[in-house]
């Protein structure tokens, strides 16, 4: 028995150890997170929402390539998108957004996180707070390029 207490547990203590997901993904999110807390002095359930409310947007403004891309920059893309509020559907809005260029599609993605933003008890003018601060985050991860990818969607 002492054997077995010995030798098996500590290695399967070590295997539970390497089946954990790495640190480095909850600092990097954490990161981007403590800095919008830090900044904008808002919670960190309203920081993590409203970034995800932006990388929701971006995901569904981009070529799925290029939000690859972004998401790489941000190991952490899939916690913050799903932190996202759920927001108001508006009535068409999917249609006119596929056949709409430039700058009324963008009013209606706008339109969509001004409501999340709301959700998550946030004005409108927050938005506009979010967006430096991600792009510097994205920047210092995954350079100039992925960053302007997404200034590209976001103004």
């Amino acid at each position: 028995m002492k054997l077995v207490q010995l030798i098996v547990l500590p290695l399967l203590a070590l295997m539970l150890i390497m089946a954990l997901p790495s640190g480095t993904v909850l600092a990097e999110e954490a990161d981007l997170v403590s800095a919008l807390v830090k900044e904008l002095g808002i919670s960190k359930k309203q920081a993590t929402g409203g970034s995800g409310a932006l990388f929701n947007m971006a995901k569904n403004s981009m070529k799925k390539e290029d939000f690859s891309k972004v998401a790489d920059a941000v190991p952490s893309m899939d916690a913050l998108l799903n932190a996202a509020p759920s927001f108001a559907k508006i009535p068409g809005a999917g249609k006119i957004a596929s056949v709409v260029e430039g700058g009324a599609g963008k009013a209606i993605g706008l339109a969509s996180l001004a409501d999340q933003f709301s959700k998550l008890k946030m004005d409108k003018k927050m938005i506009g707070k979010f967006v430096p601060i991600i792009l510097s985050k994205v920047e210092s991860k995954g350079g100039a390029q992925i960053a302007e990818l997404l200034k590209g969607v976001w103004q």
